[in-house]
């Protein structure tokens, strides 16, 4: 098929790294895996950090503009057999794809679309209607969680959906180098507030207790909030710990390679793409059994997931991983197995090109 894809909240194209962006990237890696041929319809960030309605309506302008100008295009070079969203949620609805896909008779589809009731309050209910519709219309709605499909379900009932398990682009993590250093831990995350700051916030008060052991690590990640993250491993030894910052995604499997467990909390995360490329560096993941986590990472046996908020408990299972070498390395390689046969561009171009072969295309 020929596929016009948008991300609302971030292009494939932005300059900033993300999860958002890397997941858009690979997604339109698995379709053109799968024979498809992919444009990118839009580069319109449709971003509404705070619900304010002048800058919801200045957006709508916007949105208006691009769908005029993709209508003039299609009427010129013809149109595409499916219009492809890619995370649209209350910050980020697309405004431009379910018009177009109508007008035009174009099946229309979405990929990681989320629905909380609890944003169900003043602006924010706005944008989440204007999901619920594009989710209705969807011929089929691509659901990469159990906790997003039911959230979507519960709110839309009538919707089609289809089950994709998160994936990465295994092709850097084929080659196994030499092990790195078992007791180093390692951490990829950004820093801004919120969540991120919540995540560090908890690793640094999980660390304290275990200075006793020969850990060091890794930190890969920048942002805005750098000084307060620092701030709270402050009580920690500083030669014990390497602040990478910002680096090039494709240096990042050589820091993993380097380590030998992966800790990260996940407040919030939706799933957790570092979660995957650890695995498949071979590192067994410390996180909380928390929202989208355990999607990603197989508690008992590719990792330890704890229970959300018991910074006793990650203190536990970090140290147990260290003390305990044939453990971690029984999921040290169960992580990288998962990954490579289970969440791997091959395996999701072809559950991609099952879900989209249901599609009627005129």
């Amino acid at each position: 098929m020929r596929i016009a894809f948008y991300a609302p909240l971030k292009s494939p194209n932005d300059p900033v790294a993300s999860g958002d962006r890397q997941m858009a990237r690979t997604l339109v890696k698995a379709l053109e895996h799968g024979g498809h041929s992919v444009e990118l319809a839009s580069e319109l960030r449709f971003y509404l950090r705070e619900p304010e309605p002048r800058s919801f309506d200045a957006l709508k302008i916007v949105a208006r503009e691009e769908t005029a100008r993709l209508t003039r295009l299609w009427d010129c070079d013809g149109k595409p057999d499916l219009w492809f969203t890619y995370h649209p949620y209350y910050k980020a609805p697309d405004l431009i794809g379910p018009e177009l896909a109508s007008a035009f008779a174009v099946p229309y589809a979405t990929a990681e679309a989320s629905y909380s009731r609890r944003r169900n309050a003043g602006l924010w209910a706005d944008t989440q209607a204007l999901v619920a519709r594009a989710v209705g219309q969807a011929a089929l709605n691509i659901c990469f969680t159990q906790r997003d499909r039911q959230g979507l379900a519960d709110a839309i009932p009538g919707a089609a959906f289809g089950m994709l398990s998160p994936f990465i682009d295994t092709a850097a993590y084929r080659e196994m180098p030499a092990r790195g250093c078992p007791t180093r831990l390692v951490t990829v995350a950004m820093m801004r507030p919120g969540d991120k700051v919540e995540s560090y916030r908890m690793l640094a008060q999980a660390l304290g207790p275990i200075s006793h052991l020969p850990w060091t690590m890794s930190v890969v990640g920048d942002g805005p909030a750098r000084d307060e993250v620092k701030a709270q491993f402050a009580g920690l030894p500083a030669d014990r710990i390497q602040w990478l910052g910002a680096i090039e995604p494709a240096a990042v499997p050589d820091v993993l390679y380097g380590g030998g467990i992966y800790v990260w909390p996940g407040c919030g995360e939706a799933y957790g793409v570092a979660y995957l490329e650890a695995q498949a560096a071979g590192l067994p993941v410390v996180a909380q059994d928390i929202a989208g986590v355990p999607e990603v990472v197989r508690d008992g046996q590719t990792g330890i997931l704890t229970p959300p908020g018991n910074v006793g408990a990650f203190t536990s299972a970090i140290e147990r991983l260290l003390v305990r070498d044939a453990e971690r390395t029984i999921m040290a390689a169960e992580a990288r197995r998962f990954v490579l046969a289970e969440r791997s561009l091959d395996a999701a171009a072809a559950r991609l090109a099952a879900l989209l072969a249901k599609i009627p295309v005129s």
